[in-house]
């Protein structure tokens, strides 16, 4: 049996205000081509298809889409909801969908509860785990501590209880959305520690053929049996050196047998520079970039005037700013604001950011801002008076 492993496809979600809507369908594509290709008998979601709870339409409807084209091939879809995802509204319908070969597996009471699929070796039990919110999972289960862990082993403790009742040889598969030990994460992924600890280790697994792991946007491999795919586009410049794309597994009479990783298309690729300005905008080694998403740290001892329009004309898709001025940390000095003007701090602060002092035509644009802010204040202040008819302390 072929299994294709997939996950985090945040569907709906940006990239530094940037739409990803575009690269995301091109992803789609070359899922249900790689489905067809490969004669995917199995595509394993493991969590997060969408970015947020309440997703954009167009995300809605490209996910609508990757479904049916997925329904129209040969293959069973197993598609599991992870912690960004609505678990109610993802598995809206999902007892239908399942008799397209669709099956949506977002509830706790449904953990156990396998998709079974057979080859000429015999059965094969798929177990979605949904991402196991350790609070709910508390509850619905009455478990004795509060922890992704606990949640976690309860659930595979299900999971192990309905293969003890399937004829022998049956082969297991796992999708569950977690931080696993072993995994490396990026600074795109959600936080879901619960008292300092997020992650649970990989003994959990074993008695498995193949665990589909999603939560991390790198692909990793943390024993022969389990994996993570890692998202199908990069979304964090952490994120620019990962390969993106699926995991084609497949299973034996005895389990995996092998997995190959099947790389995604990339639409426009990322790139980290670093130096000086002047150095990022003529030195020729960097011809190659200019097409990418960029992020930039200037080393520059000061910070150049207008330097993210002057990077933008050589890397028109420079989207990230940051700024490491080489020779040493900056001035930690502190003034005494008592006493002191607005207008004083504030160019005080533009020299200590900036390293050198502002022009005269910076103070005066600064001084004229500051005028309209104090302005405004006032006008709000009689404002709140007015409204709450002229009371005595009504303006504080």
């Amino acid at each position: 049996m072929r299994l294709l492993h997939t996950s985090d496809w945040h569907l709906g979600r940006s990239f530094h205000g940037e739409d990803l809507l575009g690269a995301q369908a091109a992803f789609v594509d070359h899922l249900v081509e790689t489905v067809t290709r490969e004669q995917v008998d199995a595509v394993l979601v493991a969590g997060d298809v969408y970015d947020r709870a309440l997703p954009p339409v167009d995300a809605v409807a490209l996910a609508d889409e990757a479904f049916h084209r997925l329904a129209a091939t040969r293959a069973r879809v197993v598609v599991t909801s992870g912690n960004h995802d609505s678990a109610r509204r993802l598995g809206f319908n999902a007892r239908l969908v399942d008799l397209a070969g669709v099956h949506l597996r977002t509830e706790l009471s449904r953990v156990g509860e396998p998709v079974l699929l057979e080859d000429a070796h015999g059965q094969v039990a798929v177990h979605g785990l949904p991402y196991l919110d350790p609070d709910v999972a508390r509850v619905a289960w009455d478990l004795p501590t509060r922890s992704h862990h606990t949640a976690l082993a309860h659930a595979v403790g299900l999971v192990r209880a309905d293969l003890a009742t399937r004829p022998a040889g049956t082969r297991s598969v796992v999708l569950a959305h977690a931080f696993v030990t072993g995994g490396q994460p990026s600074d795109s992924e959600r936080d879901i520690a619960v008292g300092g600890v997020s992650a649970v280790p990989t003994e959990l697994f074993e008695p498995f053929d193949y665990t589909a792991l999603g939560h991390l946007h790198g692909r990793a491999t943390l024993t022969p049996t389990v994996r993570y795919c890692g998202s199908p586009v990069a979304y964090s410049f952490s994120e620019a050196h990962h390969v993106k794309g699926s995991w084609l597994v497949d299973l034996g009479p005895r389990g995996t047998t092998q997995a190959q990783f099947v790389e995604a298309p990339v639409t426009r690729r990322l790139a980290v520079l670093e130096g000086e300005l002047e150095q990022l905008l003529a030195d020729p080694a960097l011809a190659r970039h200019e097409t990418a998403w960029v992020q930039a740290t200037l080393t520059d001892a000061s910070r150049p005037d207008q330097a993210m329009e002057r990077l933008r004309r050589r890397f028109p898709h420079a989207l990230a700013l940051r700024f490491a001025p080489v020779g040493g940390a900056p001035s930690t000095r502190r003034h005494l604001v008592a006493g002191r003007s607005a207008h004083d701090v504030t160019l005080d602060f533009v020299e200590h950011v900036r390293g050198r002092a502002a022009t005269d035509a910076e103070s005066a644009l600064l001084a004229e801002a500051l005028a309209c802010c104090s302005e405004d204040r006032e006008l709000d202040l009689e404002r709140v008076g007015a409204a709450a008819g002229a009371a005595p302390d009504a303006g504080r």
